[in-house]
């Protein structure tokens, strides 16, 4: 039988997890030998996220942050995915089972697992190898997903698009006053988007990668090097996608987010997920017909590069504690 302190500790883990704006909108309910993973609908975004998409894909980052967790433990487990037809909320149960063998590929995952945050920044103009691309691409089909790798043209696309959809969102009415409450978060906040995690744009940058709005940066870009532009540096823009589109589909591109950022980590390079072009019904069709042109279903695009020379350390984002995120078993 697994303790309730070895579970509480791989919850705990699971709490590092991405999520939409910081909202890390999950509940856990640690029982014996067991943990359930329910959605926490009071931090659901009803304005940016009219679908729910993005709260069950922040879900599923966690859910697979647990199984790397305990993986790393020792421990074998068996997934239920959406177990409760009566309970939306219900998205996962993860039982430990003494005759099942851990994950290796999942417990390799877990030392990122602490040093893996978001970067905003400017990126480096050393491009990432493609070999390095495509073992990220492994990692995405593992968990049920597919990581399209885009070439310069269909990039400069991508990023347009995502622009587009930055603007576009930002006219909805009540976005702007629903984007402010997470990223102007009073000091001392468990959750939300920091200003010490958003630099300024770059003076003389052109091209948007969906953050122009976030507000009130604090973070420094790190220093651009002689004869470079700062719009010009060489992050690659993938995109998740997923055979259908239904619940279980988003919940397994969250599991395949948390194995691209984690194994993306562990090799060294810097990550952003950005949500912005797909939260929008039109500039999701558009990303997926006429820019990518594929017959899968986007969820994420993630922006991966090597970090820029002289890049200070990013700070922690804020994690809420425990105790506030356990339902009674």
């Amino acid at each position: 039988m697994t303790s309730d302190c070895e579970l509480t500790k791989a919850v705990e883990d699971a709490l590092n997890a991405p999520s939409v704006r910081n909202t890390q909108p999950w509940k856990w309910r640690i029982r014996p030998d067991e943990v359930e993973l329910h959605a926490d609908e009071d931090r659901y975004l009803d304005i940016t996220d009219p679908d729910r998409r993005d709260l069950v894909l922040s879900c599923g980052a966690a859910l697979h942050h647990l199984q790397a967790a305990l993986a790393a433990r020792g421990r074998g487990v068996r997934v239920r995915r959406l177990p409760d037809p009566e309970n939306r909320n219900h998205l996962a149960t993860v039982t430990v089972e003494d005759d099942a063998q851990p994950d290796l590929i999942a417990a390799s995952l877990y030392p990122a697992i602490t040093s893996r945050h978001t970067d905003r920044r400017r990126m480096s103009h050393r491009p990432v190898p493609r070999e390095l691309l495509q073992s990220l691409q492994k990692h995405a089909r593992r968990a049920g997903a597919e990581l399209v790798l885009t070439d310069p043209g269909v990039r400069e696309k991508l990023m347009m698009a995502l622009s587009e959809a930055t603007e576009l969102q930002y006219q909805e009415p009540g976005y702007a006053a629903e984007l402010r409450i997470w990223t102007h978060r009073l000091p001392g906040s468990h959750d939300g988007v920091p200003a010490t995690s958003v630099p300024p744009r770059p003076i003389g940058a052109t091209k948007a990668t969906g953050l122009s709005h976030f507000g009130r940066p604090a973070l420094a870009q790190p220093p651009l090097p002689p004869g470079r532009s700062p719009d010009d540096d060489a992050a690659d823009f993938l995109v998740l996608a997923t055979p259908g589109d239904d619940v279980l589909d988003q919940l397994k591109a969250g599991e395949a987010a948390s194995a691209v950022l984690l194994e993306a980590t562990r090799i060294g390079l810097a990550t952003t997920p950005l949500s912005q072009a797909l939260e929008i019904a039109a500039s999701r069709h558009h990303l997926q017909t006429d820019v990518l042109g594929i017959p899968e279903h986007p969820q994420l695009v993630i922006r991966v590069g090597w970090p820029a020379a002289g890049s200070a350390d990013l700070p922690m984002t804020p994690r809420r504690p425990l105790r506030s995120v356990v339902l009674p078993s």
